[in-house]
């Protein structure tokens, strides 16, 4: 049975029990970069890109590249999430995250905001189920915006698999 015979439920989950797990393997330079998020800081623009390694109902994960000054807001996601800081530093709320710090969000939890550091940030992450977020304070998120004279910009277009609706905010 190939890919293209196995049924999917409404929600892109696998249905058909016959199928046998795999092992998949996909290498960061054959991947596409999907810039995310963008903000303009002054006169320069920063952004916010990943390269997806895996992306189905069960999980999704990526390589991101945070630009120096990229400013997150506080927030959670609807599964589980780990964050793994593979080069740079970046602020989570008041914890500076440095090469090797590894994060975990459990479902239901808000982290952030974020802001990645002078030289930027990398980081490998990994969301167990639905990887959309949710914001958590976005008064304090404008704040920190004018506080930084930062201003989003509206989302860029990303990919998602056509299962998966974009309820991105800023």
């Amino acid at each position: 049975m190939t890919d293209k015979e196995i049924d999917k439920g409404t929600d892109g989950t696998q249905t058909d029990p016959v199928r046998k797990p795999e092992v998949r393997f996909r290498h960061l330079e054959n991947e596409k970069w999907q810039e995310v998020r963008a903000q303009q800081h002054g006169d320069r623009r920063v952004s916010i890109s990943e390269k997806w390694l895996e992306f189905s109902p069960k999980l999704l994960s990526l390589y991101a590249k945070w630009d120096p000054g990229m400013i997150v807001h506080m927030h959670g996601h609807n599964s589980d999430h780990i964050l793994f800081v593979l080069e740079g530093e970046m602020m989570c709320g008041d914890v500076k995250c440095t090469k090797g710090m590894h994060i975990t969000l459990e479902q239901g939890a808000a982290f952030g905001p974020f802001i990645a550091g002078p030289e930027g940030v990398e980081l490998f992450e990994v969301m167990m189920g639905d990887p959309r977020s949710w914001p958590a304070d976005p008064k304090g998120f404008e704040a920190l915006l004018q506080q930084k004279g930062a201003k989003t910009l509206p989302n860029p277009p990303i990919d998602l698999p056509s299962w998966l609706e974009d309820t991105r905010t800023s």
